[in-house]
C-alpha cells in the first residue's frame, strides 16, 4: 500500500521556473514535481522528504528495486544543478538536492529519502510572491520532459491569457540544446504540436501558437505567442497513488526492438533517454524507405552516407530524411523494371552518391 498522499498541489516560484531544465530526463522532472508537491513551501521543516522503495521504483520507472542498483539514479538527481543569474551577466550555480539517502525503517522496508540543498531552500520555501500553483495530476500523465516543461511555462502564464517568447528562450526552457531540431518543420511538429496535443488531452489548460513580430533571415521564426485557456474538457485526474500502481504493472525491463518502434512514437522515447538520437534517426530513415528494411540495415546504409557524405550527415535531418528517400524510390524503380535483383545491396552502392 502506498504511503503517499493521494492530492498534492505544487507552489513554485517563477524564478524557479525560468531556469533552464537542466537536460533532466521526464523521470527525475516529474520526480522533481513530486518532490515539490510533498514540501510545504511557507515551512522550511518540510525540506526532507520520504518514499517508499516501491514508489520511488515506480516514479523513476526503475525495473530493480535492489538498493545498489538505485544509486545511479539517486547519484544523478544529487548531481542536477540550477545556474541563477544575476544582474552583471553572471550566474550562482548549485545544486537543486544535497542528500539522499537509502536505508530501512523500524519496519525493515526500504525507503529513499532526500534533501533539498540549502542554497536551493529559497527557491523553494517561504517565498511571497511571484509563483504559481497547480494540482500534481497534471504532470503525471505527460509523456516527455518537453510536455512537462511546456505546461509549467505556460501554465505561469495563465492568468495573463499569454506568453510571447523568442523561440531561442523557449528552447532553452525546455532544455533542447541550439544544435537540436534546427529545422522549424521539425521542431513544430517533434516539439510543439506534440506538446498541444498532450496538454489538450492531459492537464487543466490548452494554448495554440503562433509566429509573432519580425521574422530572420530568410523568413526565420524568431519568436511566438502562445495564447492560454482554460481545458474544460481533461478528464481522468490522476492521483499519486493510481500513477505509481499503474507503473508497478508496467514491465520495463522488456528487451527493446526498434524495428517494432513507429517514428510518432520516439519523442517521449528519446526524451526518457530509452533511445539514443542516432537510433531516433534511424527509425525516421527507416520511415523514409518504407519499413522495407530493418533498423540494421538501415544502420549499415547510414554508415556509408557518414563515410561518403559527412556535410549531409552534419547538415538537417529533412534533407537527409529526403535524400534517403529519393534513392530509395530511384531503387525501386530500378527493380520494379527488372533491372536489379538485390534491392538492398544495390541501394548500398549508391546511398553514399549525390
Amino acid at each position: 500500500m502506498s504511503t503517499l498522499k493521494k492530492n498534492y498541489l505544487i507552489q513554485k516560484r517563477n524564478t524557479l521556473n525560468e531556469l533552464r531544465s537542466n537536460n533532466m530526463t521526464l523521470q527525475e522532472l516529474r520526480f522533481f514535481s513530486i518532490y515539490l508537491s510533498k514540501i510545504n513551501a511557507k515551512d522550511i521543516s518540510t525540506r526532507i522528504v520520504r518514499f517508499s522503495l516501491s514508489d520511488f521504483k515506480a516514479i523513476m520507472e526503475l525495473s530493480n528495486v535492489k538498493p545498489n542498483y538505485i544509486q545511479g539514479v539517486t547519484d544523478g538527481l544529487l548531481c542536477k544543478v540550477v545556474n541563477v543569474p544575476d544582474e552583471h551577466g553572471g550566474y550562482t550555480g548549485f545544486q537543486i538536492f544535497k542528500k539522499c539517502k537509502v536505508s530501512k525503517d523500524d519496519n525493515e522496508e526500504w525507503y529513499v529519502e532526500i534533501d533539498a540543498h540549502d542554497d536551493a531552500l529559497p527557491l523553494m520555501f517561504e517565498f511571497k510572491s511571484k509563483y504559481f500553483t497547480y494540482q500534481l495530476w497534471n504532470a503525471l500523465r505527460l509523456k516527455s520532459s518537453n510536455q512537462l516543461r511546456m505546461y509549467e511555462i505556460l501554465k505561469q502564464y495563465q492568468i495573463v491569457g499569454y506568453r510571447i517568447i523568442a523561440v531561442k528562450d523557449l528552447k532553452a526552457l525546455l532544455g533542447i540544446e541550439e544544435s537540436e531540431y534546427p529545422q522549424w518543420e521539425r521542431f513544430r511538429v517533434r516539439v510543439l504540436n506534440a506538446c498541444q496535443q498532450a496538454l489538450a488531452e492531459h492537464t487543466d489548460i490548452k494554448f495554440t501558437y503562433e509566429p509573432h513580430g519580425k521574422k530572420g533571415k530568410g523568413g526565420k521564426i524568431l519568436n511566438l505567442k502562445f495564447t492560454i485557456e482554460k481545458n474544460d474538457t481533461y478528464k481522468d485526474q490522476l492521483t499519486l497513488d493510481m500513477f505509481i500502481d499503474e507503473q508497478k504493472l508496467i514491465e520495463t525491463d522488456t528487451p527493446l526492438n526498434l524495428n517494432d518502434i513507429k517514428p510518432d512514437d520516439t519523442l517521449e522515447l528519446l526524451d526518457a533517454g530509452i533511445i539514443t538520437p542516432k537510433e531516433d534517426r534511424l527509425i525516421s530513415l527507416r520511415d523514409a524507405v518504407n519499413d522495407e528494411f530493418s533498423i540494421e540495415q538501415v544502420n549499415i546504409l547510414y554508415d556509408i552516407m557518414i563515410r561518403d557524405m559527412p556535410g549531409l550527415i552534419h547538415g538537417n535531418d529533412l534533407e537527409l530524411y529526403h535524400h534517403f528517400m529519393a534513392k530509395y524510390n530511384y531503387m525501386k524503380e530500378k527493380h520494379g523494371k527488372g533491372e536489379i535483383r538485390t534491392p538492398f545491396g544495390y541501394l548500398k552502392s549508391i546511398i553514399g552518391k549525390s
